[in-house]
């Protein structure tokens, strides 16, 4: 796709006020992929020079903005943590060309704010916090769920910029288990839910992603019985909170959240009847 309304890219490392029909470029797989006639001006990101992932002395990971869906697939193969596996089971749910992989970012999989974002349901079920950077170098932190607050919405100011994301070092120590759907073999996913069992307590948490028009977690301070997951699901999405799209009607994911989160109970040690 050009971008024929675009009359100049600038590098990101020089500052410059932010204006009108601005646009911050990372990996640029959305920017390219459909028309974008308000736009005037890009900010490149891409020279930077961010490390993709940084490990902190309290044992928490630093995602960069810029960091492909290559790169993390790559970091997580040596991770030495038990939420390891989940990483690449988020990555491999783009279902993309290598091509895409080695060119979408985390930061813009978060900012695009897509119910079907893996990135989104990776960082939301690893607790992850969002470091944000304004024009006039304000910093702020918000949780990836009050990140994304809607289907393509996101807490997100006129030239504000997503830095990273950190994942605390005790939800990278979690038990994990994973489920996706979609209607498709190799389509967008409809449907994701991700389970987490903290050791230190035998806390569960479920975060329900695709299916809903913004990421849900809910934390339980044991693992619930049956029901109450049933019922604390229902309570936490209301009816128009389902997504609608081509990819799967409401009532559908609805359904297959629940029978998910059912089998993430049960595999993370939900005992309870």
């Amino acid at each position: 796709m050009d971008l024929n309304t675009v009359v100049e890219t600038r590098d990101a490392r020089v500052p410059a006020p932010w204006r009108p029909g601005d646009a911050w470029l990372g990996g640029g797989t959305y920017l390219f992929s459909e028309p974008q006639p308000h736009l005037r001006r890009l900010v490149d990101l891409s020279r930077t020079g961010w490390t993709p992932v940084e490990p902190h002395g309290d044992g928490s990971l630093e995602i960069a903005a810029t960091c492909t869906v290559a790169q993390l697939s790559r970091f997580a193969k040596d991770l030495a943590a038990e939420a390891a596996p989940l990483f690449e089971q988020c990555c491999r749910a783009f279902l993309a060309s290598f091509k895409i992989w080695n060119m979408a970012t985390v930061g813009g999989n978060l900012c695009n704010a897509l119910p079907a974002g893996p990135m989104i349901s990776l960082t939301a079920a690893l607790d992850g916090h969002c470091l944000l950077l304004a024009q006039d170098g304000v910093r702020r932190r918000v949780r990836v769920t009050d990140f994304v607050t809607g289907a393509g919405r996101k807490d997100l100011a006129e030239g504000e910029l997503l830095r990273s994301v950190t994942l605390p070092a005790r939800a990278l120590a979690r038990r994990t288990a994973f489920r996706q759907a979609s209607l498709y073999g190799l389509g967008r996913s409809a449907v994701l839910v991700v389970g987490t069992l903290d050791p230190a307590d035998g806390s569960l948490a479920i975060t329900v992603t695709a299916s809903t028009v913004r990421p849900v977690r809910l934390w339980f301070p044991l693992p619930p019985t049956a029901d109450a997951l049933r019922a604390a699901i229902a309570s936490a999405v209301p009816d128009g909170s389902w997504f609608d799209d081509i990819h799967g009607l409401p009532e559908w994911r609805r359904h297959m959240t629940f029978r998910f989160a059912e089998e993430i109970r049960r595999e993370l040690g939900g005992t309870a009847r």
